[in-house]
This record gives structure tokens, C-alpha cells and sequence, in this order.
């Protein structure tokens, strides 16, 4: 996993030469507001394997038994640190629900950068069980058919084909959500920076690449930030990368991040289960403490709910919820995540508002779970493995499945057309918005 800056190099001569905005496809200007709910870590297989019509890992699927880290296929899968799981389950994916009902949390997964990389096995995604902590956990999947969030998906459009952003985990792919880059902290201490050996692979690992690249958890200099972390090298200088946040306020274009738990975290008395990297927004300089872009565009979630109900909803919004909201492993549960983001749509679907609006539902990422679909070829930095994506709208094809390959700059390309702003870096500018899960011309 030996990798170079020429990408990172590459995409500052892009911006520098300021891409031009791609023309708008017609119809797509009758979309007045994009919702997009972010979601955590769950891979496509993990909620939508049994899913009519989509490329789950059926029997007549090809994909490959996992395998130790020396290349021999395991005879059963390593356990699972959890008693409610049998010691002994095979090599192939098995149902979660028969051991742990969804209302129930399972064990965390490791979901990190290289990790990430070493469990996809050069798109052979083998070793997903020999690069995790949670054992044979990672085959693991849902029968979805009785939640919310599935119902919508067979009314609607599910796309089968929608990769995580980035490898790894939250922080970076929060990062891809929002401005399609990876930050830098050249500075950061040795003792949060990865250890690579001289053929790149993995010896110690980190917050930090060895060249300077933030791809793991750290939290921003910025508040909120947990009180324990009392030493400042160890949280992420302001960064000043553009976002399409700042794409959409310099022309003039209302938008917002909601997240749940935020008006009590800036207070200094965040929820157990507030996640500080899970607030994109919050490492950026523009949106730094005090500033009153922080104050128009970063929110509670409670004001996602009063625009809505007030017909003040913007043009784009982002919403994320509280940590035990949105089904992460560990801490959360599939049942409270699915109950809130139906809530929101099932809010958004009885305004004035839903007449012109797309809600888009996806992941951050994979959270360590297994997937079947080898990534499409990418960059340095992802794509990373498969997650689900559901397009809700009067303007989304009805009871659709769309097998196009996209992945989570999908999204900045779709505001970007929508709204005739300029990419952001390589990545957006050649990303496929997700016009195939649309029916513009014909509503």
C-alpha cells in the first residue's frame, strides 16, 4: 500500500484552473430542496442482502469464503466476541436476527483506512473476518424486509451500486461528503501518525499517514470537542479546503448541517453518544467558533424539524443524527435509526415542501461489515466498499432498483448540477450524479 501525494498534488492544479459548472440536465431545476440523511456504517449487504431485484449475495452470486491474513480459507469463521453468536458459524454470510433481534446492539467493528483496503483484498473482499476485531461478525446481514427504511426503498429507488466515499471510517468519509478532500496536519505528533514498513504495508497505525494525511478519528480544534482531550496537537488544525457549504453560500444558495445533540454539545454537556467526527463542518476555518457562518449553517436538529413544519426548509440540508439515532455497531441499534429517519421523511412528506423535494438516505460507511461488490478503481483515498443509498422524492423513479455505479461525491455532483456550481476537485467533477435514479421530464 505504498502511495504518493501526485493525487492530492493533481487536484490543487484542478481547482486552481477553476473547472466550469456542467450545464443543468433538464428537469432537474424542479427540485427545489435536497435532503441528504447520513447515516453510520452499515454496508449494502448488511441491510439490503434479501432486497428483490438488487445484487445481493444470493446463490447464484459469485463471492469469495474468507480467508486468514496468510491467504488459507478459514473452515469457520473466527468467533464473534459476543456470547449471543454461536462459536461455530460457516464461512458464508448468516442472518444477524436469529442471534440478536434489531432492536438490539451488536458488537463495534474495526472500519478504519487501511484496514479497510486490507479487508477488500485488491477487490477479492476476503479478508474482512482476518482484518477485524469482531471476528466472523462482518458476514453478517439483516433481514430488512419489516423496516421503515426498506418500504421506502421498494415505493422509491434503491441504488445497488453507491460506494462509501473513502476507505475507512467516519471522520474521512464525513470529509468526502462535504468537500471531496482529505485533510492535512504536516505537523501532527509521531505518536498519532500510521507506521508503514518499506513496501507500504501496515506496521502501527494512526490518526495520520506518514505523509501528513488526517484519514482516522481525530476531533478539531474548533468546539465542540470532547473535554478529555486535553493536549492540542492531538486535535486537527483549522482547515481551509473549499466545501460545498461555502460553494452554495457564496452564490446565495440557502443550506444548512443539522445534527442531533448539537445546541447541547456547544453548551458543553453533550449526549453519550454525540459524536464529534461526525461534524464535517465544525474542522473548517469558515465555521470556526464564533463565526457567524457557523451560526446560519451549523444546527440542531430541532431546526431541521421547525423548517420543515414552518415551509423554511433550504435548499440543501444535511442531516445527522444522534449517535444512538443512527444505527452505528455498538452503540446503536438498526430499529431507533430506522424509526428517526423515517420520522424526518415521513415529516418532510407531509409539508408543502415535498412537492419539490429529493431525500437521499445513505451511509457515511461500511462500519467493518462485509460486502460482495468489489469497489470501483479510484484514487489514494477510496472508493471505499458498498453502502446503501435510497432516493425519496415525487421525482424518483417508483419501485426501482438502479445498478449504476456511483459513490458519495455522487452527491456533491448532484448539487453541484443542480445548483450550477463549480466542482470541487476531481473526484465531483468526474463523479455520475444520480440522474438514473430520477425521472425529471416526465412528473
Amino acid at each position: 500500500m505504498k502511495y504518493s501525494s501526485i493525487l492530492f498534488a493533481a487536484a490543487l492544479v484542478f481547482l486552481a484552473a477553476g473547472a466550469a459548472a456542467a450545464k443543468v440536465p433538464a428537469g432537474l431545476d424542479r427540485i427545489e430542496h435536497i435532503v441528504v440523511i447520513y447515516l453510520e456504517n452499515r454496508s449494502f449487504d448488511n441491510l439490503y442482502a434479501l432486497f428483490p431485484g438488487a445484487d445481493g449475495p444470493s446463490a447464484r452470486t459469485r463471492w469469495a469464503p474468507q480467508q486468514d491474513r496468510t491467504g488459507k480459507v478459514y473452515d469457520l469463521l473466527p468467533p464473534v466476541p459476543d456470547q449471543r453468536f454461536p462459536a461455530a458459524l460457516i464461512n458464508a454470510p448468516f442472518l444477524i436476527d436469529q442471534y440478536v433481534p434489531q432492536d438490539a446492539k451488536t458488537p463495534d467493528l474495526v472500519h478504519r483506512f487501511y484496514q479497510n483496503q486490507l479487508q477488500i483484498n485488491g477487490g477479492r473482499n476476503d479478508r474482512f473476518a482476518a482484518w477485524s476485531d469482531a471476528g466472523g461478525l462482518v458476514m453478517g446481514f439483516y433481514d430488512g424486509r419489516t423496516t421503515k427504511l426498506w418500504a421506502y426503498a421498494k415505493k422509491y429507488t434503491l441504488a445497488d451500486h453507491f460506494f462509501q466515499g473513502a476507505f475507512g471510517g467516519s471522520f474521512l468519509n464525513h470529509f468526502w461528503l462535504v468537500c471531496a478532500c482529505t485533510p492535512k496536519y504536516d505537523d501532527a505528533p509521531e505518536a498519532i501518525r500510521a507506521k508503514l514498513d518499506d513496501q507500504g504495508q501496515l506496521i502501527s497505525d494512526g490518526a495520520i499517514t506518514p505523509d501528513g494525511f488526517a484519514v482516522n478519528t481525530i476531533q478539531s480544534r474548533f468546539q465542540p470537542h470532547a473535554a478529555s482531550v486535553t493536549d492540542e496537537a492531538r486535535l486537527l488544525p483549522p482547515v481551509d479546503l473549499p466545501t460545498i457549504g461555502d460553494s452554495l453560500s457564496d452564490k446565495g444558495i440557502s443550506w444548512a448541517w443539522y445534527s442531533g445533540g448539537w445546541d447541547d454539545a456547544l453548551a458543553g454537556k453533550p449526549a453519550p453518544s454525540f459524536q464529534f467526527h461526525h461534524q464535517p463542518f465544525a474542522y473548517f476555518s469558515r465555521y470556526g467558533d464564533g463565526s457567524d457562518e457557523r451560526r446560519l449553517h451549523l444546527k440542531d436538529e430541532a431546526e431541521l424539524y421547525a423548517a420543515i413544519a414552518a415551509n423554511r426548509l433550504p435548499a440543501v440540508s444535511f442531516y445527522k443524527p444522534l449517535g444512538i439515532e443512527n444505527q452505528h455497531p455498538g452503540y446503536a441499534n438498526i430499529t431507533n435509526g430506522d424509526n428517526r429517519a423515517a420520522d424526518l421523511i415521513d415529516k418532510i412528506m407531509q409539508s408543502r415542501s415535498w412537492k419539490s423535494t429529493l431525500v437521499i438516505v445513505t451511509y457515511d460507511e461500511n462500519g467493518g461489515f462485509w460486502d460482495h461488490v468489489p469497489p470501483p478503481k479510484g484514487d489514494r483515498w477510496g472508493p471505499g466498499t458498498r453502502v446503501p443509498a435510497l432516493f425519496i422524492s415525487p421525482f424518483a423513479r417508483k419501485g426501482y432498483v438502479d445498478h449504476t455505479p456511483y459513490d458519495t461525491t455522487s452527491i456533491l455532483k448532484l448539487i453541484e448540477l443542480r445548483f450550477k456550481l463549480k466542482p470541487l476537485g476531481s473526484r465531483d467533477a468526474r463523479a455520475k450524479a444520480p440522474l438514473g435514479a430520477l425521472m425529471l421530464e416526465s412528473k
